[in-house]
């Protein structure tokens, strides 16, 4: 019987001490199967939208502005420009997107369309019908994926406008990392303009890791810039870069006020977002330090941002 059995192991791909005989290596090749997409359209019929905006209105809203306190300036920008546009800001809390749809004017609330991450958002279909039907979200792969731009052209070519973060995911301590260049070429390939958009405040009123903002109502701003039209035979990274600058001059301008902030080069601008060269502790310290009331007064600086 002994006999029988070890050549009953052997057969199976085991020696004498259960061991595999074969590496690896050497196992047949599988191929792993790619994952279906969430389909989205059906969010943007008309019954899905005027559930939505109430929703976005009635429920998203009232939480945003009860338990914040936000702060909401440069509407006025948007008061001559008609759609499609794309609206790009820095990243830090799940706060953030219900404070821009809150905050932006009803004729883009009713027709903007927010990118999601899909290994997030869209992992499970409970997550992927609910964030589609509140957010009006389409998703998008954090690794870069070419059915981003197929996604992001139709509903700009069907007159929806585009919420995009173009950080690529939330901050880990507030500060801002290095925008990814889609925006831009979405924005240079099909002739519409960037919406620059600053948050500020939010990684203190509602981090990483929590499901609900942090007691008290702390202070967020939501700053929009002026849109930034891609200009004749401009690529997309030389756009790329003066939207980053005005992502980081809407940043500075919470820190320095309105004429400061305009004075201050681009390349200065960008590198504040990146916040200061410390210990992580000292950053998040910074980065959570309580905003100024809507009185106007510049914030208090507790560490110094400066990057020499």
């Amino acid at each position: 019987m002994r006999l029988i059995d070890e050549v009953r192991l052997l057969r199976g791909r085991r020696d004498w001490r259960g061991r595999a005989t074969t590496p690896r290596s050497a196992e047949p090749y599988e191929i792993r199967r790619e994952r279906s997409e969430f389909p989205t359209d059906w969010a943007r019929t008309r019954a899905a939208r005027a559930v939505r905006f109430g929703l976005q209105r009635g429920v998203l809203k009232s939480v945003a502005w009860t338990q914040t306190h936000p702060v909401v300036r440069g509407t006025e920008y948007l008061d001559g420009l008609q759609g499609p546009a794309v609206f790009v800001s820095n990243h830090a809390s799940h706060l953030d997107t219900p404070l821009i749809l809150g905050s932006v004017p009803r004729r883009f609330a009713r027709r903007l369309a927010v990118g999601a991450a899909a290994d997030y958002f869209f992992d499970a279909r409970w997550r992927a019908v609910v964030t589609s039907l509140v957010f009006n979200a389409f998703p998008i792969e954090r690794q870069g994926d070419q059915r981003l731009r197929s996604r992001a052209t139709k509903l700009l070519a069907d007159g929806w406008s585009l919420l995009l973060f173009p950080e690529g995911s939330r901050s880990a301590d507030g500060w801002m990392t290095g925008m990814r260049l889609g925006a831009a070429h979405l924005c240079c390939t099909h002739g519409v303009p960037a919406v620059p958009v600053a948050l500020r405040g939010t990684f203190g009123a509602m981090p990483r890791g929590r499901n609900w903002p942090m007691p008290g109502r702390r202070t967020v701003v939501v700053r929009y810039g002026r849109p930034l039209w891609p200009r004749e035979g401009e690529g997309a990274r030389a756009f790329h870069e003066r939207m980053s600058a005005a992502v980081g001059r809407l940043w500075v301008e919470e820190e320095v006020g309105w004429y400061r902030s305009l004075r201050t080069p681009p390349a200065v601008a960008v590198a504040s977002t990146a916040g200061p060269q410390a210990a992580d502790w000292r950053r998040m310290w910074e980065s959570t330090r309580p905003l100024p009331a809507a009185d106007g007064r510049p914030a208090r600086r507790i560490w110094p941002t400066s990057r020499s």
